[in-house]
């Protein structure tokens, strides 16, 4: 096991809750540009806001380009919107070739994309849908841009993880899940695991060539994500009332889409961050690395930033890749 001593709390000046506006004012992005995953809704909606108004140019890749058309509005042009499903790889791959082929120079990258907690299914090539989904659509997609990435001579690369990566780590004997039996918990976890290690190891190979690389629990937000669960299993979490309204503890606990998208941006532009990469973040900060057993809803677990686990997942997600 090899923990990064870079994985602990540091002075930010920056409260748990600042929203995407306090986080983002003084900066400026003009002449930059920025890839947004799930850039049209959610949380991911309030990232590119924010990326635009500090002067960026910023892409997003959806799976249904009507409705991201719909949704930005006013806030960037069609021609900013690609297709890519993460869910079927040939066309993330044909998304990332027709980006390089526009000689683009990316500055940031916010993969923020994903599905949660979700009934067993599988994406078009056979995986695991939430593994599927929330790493290997990324994880293919990055390999596309690492060139893209590496012009800009200082990219940040932001790949969203989860508090559920407490869950469970990476099984690597059946990631798949073609042995044991299915726990949509269990499986979110494992996916938002690999999201944390992708970023890990990805500052780890591609420091040298400027890009540095982060993880990010973006905090609890009632957003789309939360599409396949019941009100009785939020209920039960403590998240909602039985008339579906969110309970006291979440109106207390709980963030805003714009507050939600704070860290990712903390991450993608600040400037204490300078120097520093392959860290877990949440509330505007790097987490403290908490014991396996811990009850905390903060923090992170070993397995989601052990830099061993990292490069096994790294080469264990090529040689899949390779064989699709």
């Amino acid at each position: 096991m090899a923990i990064s001593s870079l994985q602990q709390p540091i002075e930010t000046g920056i409260g748990s809750k600042p929203d995407a506006s306090e986080v983002i004012a003084g900066i400026d992005l003009s002449g930059k540009t920025a890839l947004v995953t799930g850039g049209y809704s959610g949380i991911g909606l309030e990232t590119v806001r924010a990326l635009i108004n500090a002067g960026a140019r910023v892409i997003v890749p959806s799976r249904d380009v009507d409705r991201a058309a719909k949704n930005l509005e006013g806030i960037l042009d069609a021609d900013q919107i690609g297709f890519m499903d993460l869910s079927d790889l040939p066309t993330v791959a044909r998304f990332g070739d027709d980006l390089l082929a526009g000689d683009v120079a990316l500055d940031i990258a916010i993969l923020n994309a994903g599905v949660m907690a979700c009934p067993l299914a599988r994406t078009v090539q056979g995986i695991e849908w939430q593994l599927g989904v929330n790493h290997f659509g990324h994880f293919l997609l990055l390999q596309k841009i690492l060139p893209a990435l590496r012009r800009a001579n200082g990219a940040r690369v932001i790949t969203l993880s989860s508090i559920a990566h407490r869950f469970g780590g990476i099984d690597f004997e059946d990631m798949n899940y073609e042995q044991r039996a299915y726990d949509k918990w269990q499986a979110y976890g494992q996916a938002k695991s690999a999201q944390s290690l992708m970023a890990v190891t990805l500052d780890a190979r591609e420091r040298d060539n400027g890009i540095r690389s982060f993880a990010v629990h973006p905090g609890g937000i009632f957003t789309p994500l939360q599409r396949h669960l019941k009100n009785e299993e939020m209920v039960e979490f403590g998240w909602t009332t039985s008339d579906g309204d969110p309970s006291e503890i979440a109106k207390q606990l709980f963030k805003t889409p714009s507050e939600g998208c704070a860290t990712s941006l903390w991450a993608a532009t600040a400037s204490t961050l300078d120097n520093m990469g392959g860290v877990y973040c949440e509330d505007c900060n790097v987490s403290k690395l908490r014991a396996d057993d811990d009850e905390h809803y903060t923090g992170v677990r070993r397995w989601a930033v052990d830099s061993d686990d990292a490069e096994r997942l790294w080469s264990e997600s090529e040689t899949i890749l390779d064989r699709l």
